[in-house]
């Protein structure tokens, strides 16, 4: 079964993710979310696969969230077109396999998929 990993090649926690999922001679899909972001149904589908509501997925350290949306009650489906608009929302790592999918903090939950 493939999986996938939503990464940020800037990140830390993101490298040492795919580390550890090459480590095993697995070759990840690997998106690149700032330059390839997901779609809206892309993104319900991740949510979906996490078990999350889609304000779990927003990273609440990033200016933009800061200066847009800290403090603000969102109903869904604006949480997921807020990170649609700026994808420095989403968090990162995403791994995803089959219907099963994780957030790569720490990079060790990844391990649950491999």
């Amino acid at each position: 079964m493939n999986i996938k990993i939503f990464h940020n090649p800037r990140c830390s926690k993101s490298r040492e993710t795919l580390s550890i999922i090459t480590s095993t001679d697995t070759k990840p899909e690997i998106i690149d979310y700032l330059t390839n972001p997901p779609t809206q149904a892309e993104l319900k589908n991740i949510i979906h696969k996490l078990g999350i509501k889609p304000y779990e997925l927003i990273r609440k350290g990033e200016v933009i969230f800061k200066e847009k949306y800290k403090g603000k009650e969102l109903k869904d489906e604006q949480w997921i077109a807020a990170m649609i608009q700026f994808p420095k929302l989403i968090e990162r790592p995403i791994v995803i396999k089959g219907d099963k999918a994780i957030i790569g903090r720490p990079p060790e939950l990844v391990k649950t998929l491999l």
